[in-house]
């Protein structure tokens, strides 16, 4: 046994039940795609899987190495939240009509306060100990306009060695002009920003507009040009969410064919682009994400919230013959969202997938929110799965966190019969432990 506490933190293991997926229940069933061990056993070494399997195999590796034991637990790899906006804590469940009203009453005035380090800085630290709490270990964050937006949110992610992705919001017209950066110098921001932040530690910039409306044909051209300069880096943005967001479109890019030709115009559709909401999208514009290997983001809570529309399921995720599937994460999306919660995610997903005429089961839901999300992000080899040479991202579920779930997995029959009640009827409460790269960030 190590004799120090720090000696544990770099050769420990965990045992007890876990899931994880070896491959897409989209495209090879749920039963071909979800693994789970009774009796599992987890050695983590420096923040990274060394051995995931039985309990059984991995046992005789563990001489002088402390196990900790959650034998009623399940473990999970740590959800993933891909699409998510850190300012709007401060107004998520305010009261909303539809996407541009509910942008323009609270959106836009609660994100003038971010050129406040002092007040950003608060609010990213409330927001990643939300994201510990509710066992979300990855985000691909919104900032806003303001570079100190950044500067907070990045110290403080990297002062918890978190694996996060963030940037500036790029936004030259259409705000409030307290919001309004120029295309210059939104161009030079995101520059500063990115080679200060992008792979620091576990961190990535993701160039940031809006989406089209907020930002002029220079901007997006501007924006285009340093995603080709550093194309390692993200781009992320809003598409499709609205109706009569997608009308404003049309009149705003008249030449443009469609939505998604005005961000491959300027050259912002590619591998790590990542479009929240995608509800409308025409045919031609799935086949060019699926092309381009660009990801669509799919955001329940605040697509049902706002009365967005509905995600396509299929024809995202498992296309009839002619199409090809999009690289797809979930997402709460927050304040339009309503939780931090990725089980509540979970179960909305199944909600809008009930509504839209596709079942979401519970290994479908569980993938998107882990290895799913991790394939969105591109980043499936590093999180996103328990096996060895991941990083150690893990939540640590109680099945039994509230009375109800108590009595409730008393008749559960199967592991996916658990996982679908941990994600209708479970909240944070069920959230135990969570690890980033082996650490805890949340639990004992």
């Amino acid at each position: 046994m190590p004799s120090t506490q720090q000696a544990c933190n770099e050769r420990f293991a965990i045992r007890g039940p876990f899931i994880t997926f070896n491959n897409n229940p989209f495209s090879v069933g749920d039963e071909n795609a979800l693994v789970h061990e009774s009796d599992g056993l987890i050695i983590i070494n420096d923040g990274t899987i060394e051995y995931a399997g039985a309990y059984s195999d991995g046992a005789s590796r563990l001489e002088g190495c402390e196990v900790k034991s959650f034998p009623n637990h399940l473990i999970t790899p740590g959800f993933i939240d891909t699409h998510v906006h850190y300012p709007q804590l401060p107004i998520i469940g305010a009261y909303g009509a539809q996407l541009i009203d509910w942008l323009n009453t609270y959106t836009f005035v609660a994100e003038q306060r971010y050129d406040d380090l002092g007040y950003a800085g608060q609010v990213s630290r409330i927001f990643l100990d939300e994201l510990a709490r509710n066992g979300t270990t990855t985000a691909a964050v919104y900032c806003t306009v303001h570079p100190n937006s950044v500067e907070a949110f990045f110290k403080e992610a990297h002062a918890r060695r978190l694996r996060m992705i963030a940037g500036k919001m790029l936004m030259d017209r259409n705000a409030p002009e307290a919001l309004q950066d120029t295309a210059q110098s939104g161009y030079d921001d995101s520059l500063t920003l990115l080679q200060k932040w992008h792979e620091k530690g576990r961190l990535s910039y993701a160039i940031s507009p809006r989406f089209a409306p907020t930002s002029t044909e220079a901007q997006l051209e501007a924006a285009g040009a340093l995603w080709k300069a550093y194309p390692s880096a993200y781009m992320q943005t809003h598409v499709s969410e609205n109706k009569d967001e997608i009308e404003w479109v049309k009149e705003l890019f008249p030449d443009r064919a469609n939505y998604i030709d005005v961000y491959a115009h300027y050259g912002l559709t590619g591998p790590r682009a990542l479009f929240g909401h995608a509800i409308y999208l025409e045919e031609t514009e799935w086949n060019h994400l699926a092309e381009t290997d660009s990801s669509v983001i799919h955001c329940p809570t605040s697509n049902t919230f706002l009365g967005s529309g509905f995600f396509n399921f299929q024809r995202a995720l498992q296309p009839e013959s002619a199409g090809l599937a999009v690289r797809t994460g979930l997402a709460t999306d927050v304040g339009g969202g309503t939780s931090l919660c990725m089980l509540k995610s979970m179960g909305e997903a199944y909600k809008v997938g009930q509504l839209s005429g596709y079942s979401v089961s519970a290994a479908k839901a569980f993938y998107l929110a882990t290895r799913g999300a991790a394939q969105a992000l591109h980043l499936d080899n590093e999180i996103g799965s328990i096996e060895a040479g991941m990083e150690a991202d893990l939540v640590i579920l109680n099945p039994a966190s509230t009375p109800l779930l108590e009595f409730r997995t008393q008749y559960c029959n199967s592991i996916e019969e658990l996982l679908f009640v941990q994600m209708t009827l479970a909240d944070d409460r069920a959230i135990d432990t969570v690890y980033s790269a082996g650490r805890v960030i949340k639990g004992a």
